[in-house]
């Protein structure tokens, strides 16, 4: 991994546009660890929040004020849905009708039964991620949201490998290779590696 700050050959981080670039709260921030370390930070932060929350996580407001609280200390725009195109995730124009769907469909899984709740779990991370709403973190917010999700449904949160999954590593790519099995609609690896 490059520690330059938007190195654009980082597979672990989505490139970021000029303007998404620029709303960069902390001004001391130059390295790539240093910004790793400054929104570790704020997640950090983001789960004393979550532990005086009563909020839906099936809910999109809570959804965004949780990327929010995970991030706004670092940047501008977080818990806005991004308004550029990426070369992952939906148009930006879908996102907030993709978000407010895999909501639907969460709620719909939940309330039937439709597949165990390690697997509800794992598939609505798996649609957040690939929707991709916002500028950056949606690897981490997803997994959040697949944790919280989880323990709403009674179980424990997920582990996803024991490892940091930010920087590149073995276990980061057993996650994406996960993940492209699930794009598949292969859920199996993913639950197996968010239960490793």
């Amino acid at each position: 991994m490059s520690d330059d700050l938007f190195a654009e050959d980082d597979d672990a981080n989505t490139p970021l546009e000029a303007e998404e670039r620029e709303a960069l709260i902390p001004s001391y921030i130059t390295l790539r660890r240093e910004l790793n370390e400054a929104e570790q930070v704020n997640i950090a932060s983001a789960m004393k929040w979550l532990s005086s929350q009563r909020g839906d996580i099936l809910d999109e407001k809570f959804l965004r004020r949780l990327h929010k609280e995970m991030f706004g200390q670092v940047w501008k725009w977080a818990g806005d849905y991004r308004t550029t195109a990426r070369n992952i995730g939906v148009e930006a124009y879908r996102i907030g009708t993709e978000v407010v769907q895999a909501i639907d469909d969460a709620r719909y899984w939940v309330e039937n039964e439709t597949y165990s709740p390690d697997e509800i779990a794992i598939r609505f991370s798996h649609r957040l991620v690939a929707i991709h709403p916002f500028p950056n973190g949606n690897g981490r917010f997803s997994r959040l949201v697949g944790d919280l999700l989880a323990q709403k449904l009674g179980e424990a949160p997920f582990t996803w490998g024991r490892a940091n999954l930010v920087d590149p590593n073995e276990t980061r790519k057993a996650y994406v290779a996960a993940l492209k099995a699930a794009d598949n609609h292969d859920f199996d690896a993913l639950i197996a590696f968010a239960r490793s």
